[in-house]
């Protein structure tokens, strides 16, 4: 009887299943480890971005000076260089502007969504991501703006 599998599977299957096997566990191993903090700092209470599988969160980012001050900038400084930093984290992270799908912007004076949205047209790539603009009572540091993002790789 034995005889009779060799000539019916002359090769072994053991290092076929085997391969099978490593191909899956490389598979898997390479999906998880693409979960990762971006810009993390121990002892801060977040990470500036967080990669999950094709998926990338971006945290607010506010729009500070060179000082690192947000106190005394108009709205559209804020806004470039909130926009700077989000940009600075999605190609850290080896995404592109044009992978962002969803934008949620917080700001502390409809006034100002006016000039935020001339910067935004100019800065973000077409076509524009969904967006959501939100107004709060106060944002960290006195703030006018924080932007935060997800992004896809396609």
């Amino acid at each position: 009887m034995r005889s009779n599998i060799r000539r019916m599977y002359p090769q072994p299957i053991r290092p076929r299943l085997w391969s099978v096997g490593v191909l899956a566990v490389c598979i898997l191993g390479s999906t998880f480890a693409q979960n990762r903090a971006i810009d993390f700092q121990k002892g801060m209470p977040f990470s500036e971005g967080y990669v999950a599988g094709k998926t990338l969160y971006v945290a607010g980012q506010q729009g500070p000076d060179s000082q690192g001050k947000v106190t005394g900038t108009d709205i559209t400084l804020q806004t470039t260089n909130a926009i700077a930093a989000i940009e600075k984290i999605v190609k850290k992270a080896g995404f592109r502007m044009t992978d962002i799908t969803s934008i949620t912007v917080y700001v502390t004076d409809l006034n100002d969504v006016p000039k935020m949205n001339e910067v935004y047209k100019k800065l973000m790539p077409d076509p524009k991501p969904a967006r959501a603009t939100v107004q709060v009572a106060g944002l960290i540091g006195g703030a006018k703006i924080e932007i935060s993002a997800i992004a896809v790789k396609r």
